[in-house]
């Protein structure tokens, strides 16, 4: 099935496809869109179809770069923050999407309607190293801080920190493991 043109700003409804059809359609929709070289943005009902979406849509397209960008999973008055680890699962997203390293991006219609910091914040925040490059430890200290970053003695989770005599540990936000 060929999907029409949709022209910008217009709405386009089809009944939903059984089984894994929408994800079929969506692969076609995406593989367009990858010739185009653009990003296609698939808003989901809820967070289990766009984790759904998300697993079926590189069967049909194998070379498609899906990410998903999570909801934040508490209310918006709750007293707690989001889990460090969907903070650090946004995050990589949100650089994989800048860095145009994703064709695809689903989200559940409730993480869209969550504003985001602006990009020029995103800019300003984050930082990178490179081997044997000459680091200022005040420097770095004040920077990490200013990101958000926790000063903590023994790093065990992402978003902290520990600096002990020429060593220093960062958790990335982002990343699956520490780094020294």
């Amino acid at each position: 099935m060929q999907l029409p043109v949709i022209a910008p700003g217009k709405r386009f409804t089809l009944p939903r496809p059984i089984g894994s059809g929408d994800a079929l359609l969506l692969a076609q929709m995406a593989q367009a869109r990858v010739a185009e070289q653009r990003t296609l943005v698939v808003m989901t009902a809820e967070p289990a179809d766009a984790q759904r979406l998300a697993e079926e849509l590189p069967f049909f397209a194998p070379g498609l770069r899906v990410a998903i960008f999570p909801d934040w999973e508490t209310l918006p008055y709750d007293t707690f923050s989001p889990h460090q680890d969907l903070i650090s699962e946004r995050l990589a997203t949100l650089w994989r999407i800048h860095q145009r390293e994703v064709d695809v991006v689903v989200l559940p219609a409730t993480t869209a309607l969550t504003r985001l910091a602006p990009p020029s914040f995103l800019a300003g925040t984050t930082f990178q190293f490179k081997q044997k490059a000459k680091l200022d430890e005040a420097a770095l200290k004040s920077q990490l801080t200013l990101a958000g970053y926790s000063h903590v003695s023994q790093v065990v989770s992402p978003g902290e920190y520990a600096v002990r005599g020429g060593l220093i540990d960062l958790f990335p936000m982002g990343s699956n493991v520490p780094y020294r």
